[in-house]
This record gives structure tokens, C-alpha cells and sequence, in this order.
């Protein structure tokens, strides 16, 4: 869809004030002939709701934020929910509810909002082990038995714990492992960050292309079978929503979505990695230790500044079932960093240190190196043994 913003009318803004209204965030208009107006005032509204969702904060409603609005008219109990084939119940219920579930110890993945096949799983086991009728759907009852039991679990998060172990029972070695690269943008229609350069012209989709196809191979020398959620060239780019599921549909163990930033402000530079969390908390273990990995290693390898780690509710990061990561590698509207990406011997380095952040995500934490310490050249001749001996 095309974002709706500052100066549009209509009935998609009569459903953006109504929304935020009711959240107090924007407050009744005395003016009912304005309500279709997308003012000043709304904008700061979408503003404030973006950066309390973990969104990119532009003050327009493009898909990401529009899907976030609907599903934040949702409260726990206003609706019954169930498991919905094909299209899935969205909503801040849902995402309640899934915390709720992990708190007392069920297994629903991530707390996604997203109401699937695990989810209802756990409501139905939840259901039987308080003697209701295990449908998997959660109505009147089944929600008084939430309330009025307390957590099972204390002394640290159940799925923080299943995570880890995931990636313990993997072990150290990268051969069979499966990771989706996800070069940003794509297609002409979507360059991303675009800026000319004396007679060249540099876009952030090319750039992202560029890495991923040096990071494809990498890792697939290293043994891991890997996969791009786009070419070089596509006719469209593929949404996040695609990109999403197609990491799904892999079953992959990883995703990582390479970006390049970009600003008005032409002294903005360095490199930032996002993960998936809320502003309640929620988050991806396993995401944030990659995302961490990542940053460290591009910073100690080339030298960038370090933006450092945030977590985001991107689509990107919230709907994918693996560890996700968004790294945005340098700004491409910096001088600086711009004569960097442009330069290939610098794009290795950055692929380099993001193969050493994978391998070290299937260390153990207490046998994890020094960041930098990893020469990557050395994975492929590691992959004819299969014993892990810790470093010194």
C-alpha cells in the first residue's frame, strides 16, 4: 500500500484517529469535519505509536505500521481466539495471551501475536491439564483458568532456556545448518537508500546484494546450506511478509537481512544490528546474542562506529520462527562510510565478520572466543572434523 501521511483524507484516515484515539493517543476531535484530515497532530500520534511498538519512526502508515494499528485494537478477552486456516488471527490478544502461556512454561515459540498451529497447541494442552475440553481455543473459560492460576516457571525464561539448548544439541560445527540471507529492497521500484556519486550511482539494494552473495558463499564453504530471499535483478521485490515466510518454509536455523542505512544529516554514519523485542520485555535470546555477535564483530573488523543493539517488532524479525537479525551496515549518505561500501575489499571484511558471529553463535557460551579472534579462512578446512575442542 501506498503510506498514508501528513495531508491525506479519507476513510483510512478516519480509521488511523479512530485507533489511536481510543489509545489516548491522539485526543477526540471538537471538529468532526477534520477527523479525515492527516494533521500535525496525527502525525506526532503515528510517531508516538511507532516508537512504543519498536517500528521505524516515520509518521506515516506504510503495511508495517498499519498492520500493527489493527492489531492493536485487540485486548485479551475481547474475542474468542482460535487457530483460523489460512489467514491467522492477529492481534495484541494474541501476543497476551502467547506471554501469558510462556510464563507458565507452554511452548509457543515466540510471543508474535500471531495465533498458529503452536499456539493453539499449547492452549490445548494448557486445557487438558485443567480439565477443560482441549479444542485449542481460548474463550470465557479457558481465560479464567489463565487468570487464576500463577507462573509454573520461576528462576529464569522457560524459552530462553529451549532456546539455548536448541543450539547446544547442534554443537559447534556450521555443516547442515540452514540460514536465510535477506539482501534489503530490491527491483526496480525499491532501491532502498539511493545516492549519486560524482558519475555513479550507488543504491542500498545493490549493495546488499553485493554482501549476500559474498556472505552465500562463505558460509556454504563453511558446510551451511544457504539460502537469498531475492536475486539481483528481481522484477519485484519480494515483501516482507514473503521474505518471512519463505525463511519458514526452509524450517532455516538463522535469517539475517543486510541493510544500509541512510540519513538527511550527511555526518550520520556507523553500523547498528536490530533483533525482536517489545516494549514489554518480550524478546529473542538467541536474536539479541546474534544481533550482539554481529555488531561486535563488523565493529572490531573495519572499524565502523558502533550504533548498537536494539530491539524492534519488525515483521522481519517478529514473524520469522529462527533467530533473525536486521544488521544496517554503514550510511550510505555518509562520505565516510560511503567510500567504504563502495569498496569491495571493505564488503569482505564486513562478510567476514558476520561468518565469525555465526560460528560463534554455535559455541558454547563458556568456550565463546575473543571477538575478532576467528580467522574464517579456516572453516572450510574445519569441516572435515567433527570434534570441538574448546579454545584456550
Amino acid at each position: 500500500m501506498r503510506p498514508i501521511c501528513r495531508g491525506d483524507r479519507g476513510a483510512a484516515v478516519l480509521e488511523i484517529r479512530a485507533i489511536l484515539t481510543g489509545m489516548q493517543l491522539v485526543p477526540p476531535s471538537p471538529e468532526p469535519a477534520e477527523d479525515g484530515v492527516f494533521d500535525h497532530a496525527l502525525e506526532r500520534a503515528v510517531r508516538t505509536f511507532q516508537q512504543s511498538r519498536g517500528l521505524s519512526v516515520d509518521g506515516e502508515v506504510g503495511d508495517e505500521t498499519w498492520r500493527a494499528l489493527l492489531a492493536a485494537q485487540w485486548h485479551l478477552g475481547a474475542r474468542t481466539l482460535y487457530q483460523q486456516i489460512p489467514d491467522a488471527l492477529i492481534g495484541d490478544d494474541v501476543r497476551q495471551l502467547q506471554e501469558r502461556l510462556l510464563e507458565m512454561g507452554y511452548d509457543v515459540g515466540r510471543a508474535d501475536g500471531v495465533y498458529g498451529a503452536r499456539t493453539a497447541k499449547a492452549v490445548g494442552q494448557f486445557q487438558r491439564e485443567v480439565g477443560l475440553t482441549p479444542d485449542g481455543a481460548c474463550g470465557p473459560h479457558t481465560l479464567n483458568a489463565l487468570r487464576r492460576l500463577g507462573r509454573k516457571v520461576v528462576g529464569g525464561s522457560p524459552q530462553r532456556l529451549r532456546e539455548e539448548q536448541v543450539f547446544r544439541a547442534y554443537g559447534p560445527v556450521l555443516v547442515g545448518r540452514q540460514i536465510v540471507i535477506d539482501p534489503g529492497h530490491g527491483g526496480p521500484d525499491d532501491p532502498g537508500v539511493y545516492v549519486p556519486d560524482g558519475p555513479l550511482r550507488w543504491s542500498e539494494a545493490d549493495l546488499a546484494y553485493d554482501m549476500a552473495s559474498r556472505l552465500e558463499g562463505r558460509l556454504a564453504a563453511a558446510g551451511m546450506r544457504v539460502h537469498l530471499t531475492r536475486g539481483p535483478h528481481p522484477a519485484q521485490a519480494p515483501s516482507t511478509l514473503e521474505r518471512a515466510q519463505l525463511a519458514n518454509d526452509l524450517g532455516a536455523d538463522l535469517l539475517i537481512s543486510l541493510h544500509i542505512d541512510g540519513h538527511p544529516n550527511p555526518e550520520a554514519d556507523g553500523v547498528a544490528a536490530f533483533h525482536y523485542g517489545t516494549d514489554n520485555g518480550v524478546t529473542s535470546t538467541m536474536g539479541e546474542r546474534l544481533a550482539g555477535l554481529v555488531l561486535r564483530e563488523i565493529v572490531a573488523r573495519t572499524g565502523l562506529r558502533n550504533c548498537q543493539v536494539h530491539a524492534k517488532s519488525w515483521d522481519i524479525l517478529r514473524l520469522t520462527r529462527m533467530p533473525a537479525v536486521r544488521v544496517d551496515i554503514g550510511y550510505l549518505t555518509s562520505p565516510t562510510d560511503r567510500a567504504r561500501l563502495t569498496d569491495p575489499r571493505f564488503r569482505d571484511l564486513v562478510v567476514e565478520a558476520i561468518v565469525a558471529a555465526v560460528q560463534r553463535m554455535y559455541y558454547p557460551l563458556e568456550a565463546d572466543v575473543l571477538t575478532g579472534s576467528i580467522d574464517v579462512r579456516e572453516l572450510r578446512a574445519a569441516l572435515a572434523g567433527a570434534e570441538f575442542s574448546s579454545p584456550s
